[in-house]
């Protein structure tokens, strides 16, 4: 094991231009995954953020006792797929209206009745906010006596579920574009690196080493490679992120464990192609 370590390093000392260019060719692959990465954690913060917004609102029959109400809230909040339930007064209603139509408070100011009705508003819990969940609530809200219209913006949700399955699809593709990319330049990197040491690996067969024991410096390399270029990846894409956050708007950047996994990627990335790279071009030398 120690001889596979100093060997690893050794190659570093042995070719310093190639190990450079192998680290920054890697850290650039990975920095290009990364910003995916950190496109598609915003963008998925902006979908749930949007789909807090779901609710269903029930409008009551005006002159419901206020006991039937809250009987009827703590019902509610019974169905599996509702967060929580808050009852709006007339008097709230039409408080929150004035304060969000402002153009028309000349029209409110002269009210003699108040025509607002009240109404509970009904939020969903994370993954019960779809098109499909928020119809099946509204369908048995309706099925209250006092209940006199039901809403749920049904189009609303339609085209966030839409919004959210094209995210999905488009992140997996793409995703797995790079990550294939990346592992391409990583097994070019590491091929280039047993061609480079070929006549050493020649005559380490000369003396009886086994594939195996040829094979463990190279995997090594590999995942110190990895490993490097996945921690210079994660700086760049913390500057990109820094300089977005700076001059754009607030994002959101990798959490602590996020980043670990990134670098860990880098690194079983580089073991990877380094062990497919150096399977097939030890048996052409």
């Amino acid at each position: 094991m120690r001889l596979t370590v100093r060997e690893a390093l050794l190659s570093f000392q042995r070719a310093p231009i190639l190990s450079t260019l192998a680290i920054t060719t890697i850290a650039f692959a990975l920095f290009v995954l990364g910003l995916f990465g950190l496109v598609a954690i915003n963008l998925q913060q902006a979908l749930t953020g949007v789909e807090e917004r779901v609710e269903i609102v029930m409008y009551l029959s005006r002159g419901t006792p206020i006991e039937v109400v809250t009987v009827a809230i703590g019902d509610i909040q019974s169905f599996p797929e509702v967060e929580s339930v808050i009852y709006v007064s007339q008097e709230e209603a039409l408080s929150r209206a004035r304060e969000e139509l402002t153009e028309f408070q000349g029209v409110f100011e002269d009210l003699e009745i108040n025509p607002l009705p009240p109404s509970l508003e009904i939020r969903l819990k994370p993954g019960f906010r779809d098109a499909e969940s928020a119809a099946a609530v509204a369908n048995r809200l309706e099925g209250f006596r006092f209940a006199e219209d039901v809403r749920f913006g049904r189009e609303w949700i339609e085209k966030l579920d839409r919004l959210r399955n094209i995210a999905a699809v488009v992140g997996l593709t793409v995703g797995f574009g790079f990550m294939a990319a990346a592992a391409i330049i990583i097994g070019t990197t590491i091929r280039m690196t047993v061609l480079a040491r070929r006549r050493e690996i020649q005559i380490m067969r000369l003396v009886g080493a086994t594939n195996g024991f040829v094979r463990r410096p190279f995997l090594l390399d590999g995942a110190v490679k990895g490993v490097l270029g996945g921690a210079v990846a994660l700086l760049l894409n913390y500057a990109a992120f820094a300089a977005v956050s700076r001059a754009l708007f607030t994002a959101t950047f990798f959490t602590l464990g996020q980043g670990a996994l990134f670098v860990l990627f880098g690194m079983l990335m580089g073991l990877t192609s380094s062990a497919i790279s150096v399977g097939r071009h030890l048996s052409r030398i």
